[in-house]
């Protein structure tokens, strides 16, 4: 048997439509239609033009033709609230505005960090979907709100009409329960976010429902629950053989963990600030979030320029580990010149003051392949789980500099590739629902190895410099 399939990707700084054929020892990857996504700053408040996605969503699946089902995964945390007649309030505010300055030290001081931890699983990061409640907290839409959806969750509503969140996605709330795989209902309760604004829970592979026919898409096709946190989609397209492997997905965001059968809920886990997020087939992502390809994109932006390949090209005459800094210093989230940030972040620690754009791409990627280095070794650490290989998925998976370097880092093979996991971990999710494959998580990404192109890259270099560059920021 054979399927269209159509997955609808929707990442932070643009989304799109891709379609996905699958059949025997098939598994091809088309792009039917490519849109921005930029936010939008009203009134002091950053929001996403959650319309204007929209738009894109329908330009693209009537642009894809008939096809069999569709599943939608996007960026984690960000939310729209909707009236009770199912009329949404307003544009959803986006991750990186600050109005949760200062809440979680506000939340933790309330409910305790080992408690939070013990019950979510999930790191600190100041945009959490708990900490962007508390700070919407009196507001008149919250007040007047009847359901809470996940950007994922509101796309399948708005093509359906059917109203449920997607587990994996609502595992990066903090509002999630990791190990009943349920709500959070007690700890909401005690932060004073009422229960009744979450929708059932949905399993990725789940029917949603059909699409709704006043859109006039083709086909009459179906909507099917995918793990729709981008990351979760990645990871079940990162084309792994046995279990002894860790993964980056690779884009705004790296992604750095492990895949795991249980969470790891210990005191060291906490402190090292890894979360655990629900994956497809009942896995738990166990991960870091670091500061990644945001840098560079900031910086390109900055520049005024696109020409990536060739800042990494001259990057690579630049002195190898020279000057580092912390790709998670906080002063980094917002949007903004980038590289005069580098060079004060570098500045400040004493470091070589990177003042050209090779250098401060060169900054970069050293750094990066350091953060990398240390989440994978901490992973393995905190999780007791052993490591032979690195997978790089994702848009970072192209460059070639940053995977030579995160293999020289952590002294492991790099797999670099697909580039497209998120999309095709969507659609091996719909294919098997549709019965186009069988199998379990390891089938599924025998698929991948068999049909996908992967780059492998040996590791080199130096450990004791490593190890000193490491040290200079602190690790």
């Amino acid at each position: 048997m054979s399927a269209t399939l159509a997955a609808v990707d929707l990442g932070a700084s643009g989304g799109r439509v891709m379609v996905g054929r699958v059949g025997a020892g098939r598994l091809d990857l088309t792009e039917a239609h490519r849109f921005p996504n930029e936010p939008v700053r009203a009134d002091g408040t950053l929001h996403w033009d959650i319309l204007g996605l929209w738009r894109g969503v329908l330009d693209g699946l009537r642009a894809a033709g008939p096809v069999t089902s569709i599943g939608i995964d996007s960026w984690a945390v960000d939310y729209g609230l909707l009236d009770s007649s199912g009329a949404l309030l307003g544009n959803p505010v986006h991750y990186r505005d600050a109005r949760t300055d200062g809440i979680p030290e506000r939340v933790t001081r309330h409910l305790g960090a080992e408690r939070l931890y013990a019950t979510t699983g999930l790191q600190q990061l100041p945009f959490n979907t708990l900490y962007q409640l508390i700070a919407a907290a009196g507001t008149p839409q919250l007040d007047i709100a009847d359901r809470l959806l996940l950007i994922p969750d509101l796309i399948a509503y708005w093509l359906t009409g059917e109203i449920g969140a997607e587990i994996t996605n609502a595992s990066t709330t903090q509002l999630y329960d990791v190990r009943r795989r349920g709500w959070a209902v007690d700890l909401m309760a005690d932060a004073g976010i009422r229960t009744d604004l979450f929708p059932p829970l949905r399993e990725p592979g789940t029917r949603i429902g059909p699409v709704l026919a006043d859109l006039g898409l083709p086909g009459e096709p179906g909507v099917v629950a995918v793990g729709s946190h981008d990351t979760a989609s990645a990871v079940m397209g990162v084309p792994a053989a046995g279990e002894h492997f860790a993964y980056i997905s690779c884009g705004t965001w790296s992604l750095v963990g492990v895949e795991l059968d249980a969470p790891v809920l210990t005191e060291a886990s906490r402190r090292a600030n890894f979360t655990n997020e629900s994956g497809v087939d009942g896995t738990i992502r166990y991960l870091r979030n670091i500061m990644g390809l945001w840098l560079l994109q900031e910086s390109l932006r900055t520049w005024g320029t696109s020409d990536l390949p060739g800042l990494v090209r001259h990057a690579t005459q630049e002195p190898a580990l020279r000057s580092v800094m912390d790709p998670d210093n906080p002063a980094f989230l917002p949007p903004g010149d980038m590289p005069a940030r580098i060079a004060d972040a570098c500045r400040r620690a004493g470091e070589p003051v990177p003042t050209t754009p090779a250098a401060i791409v060169r900054c970069i990627a050293d750094s990066l392949a350091l953060a990398h280095r240390r989440a994978v070794r901490q992973a393995q650490q905190l999780s007791g789980r052993h490591v032979d290989a690195v997978h790089i998925v994702g848009g970072g998976a192209r460059n070639e500099l940053l995977c030579q370097l995160t293999a020289d880092a952590c002294a492991l093979p790099v797999l670099a590739g697909p580039v497209e996991a998120t999309a095709l971990g969507n659609i091996l999710v719909q294919a098997r629902a549709a019965g186009a494959i069988d199998g379990d998580l390891a089938a599924m990404r025998t698929v991948l190895r068999q049909t996908q192109h992967i780059v492998r890259y040996e590791p080199r270099g130096d450990e004791v410099a490593w190890r000193a560059a490491e040290d200079r920021i602190g690790g």
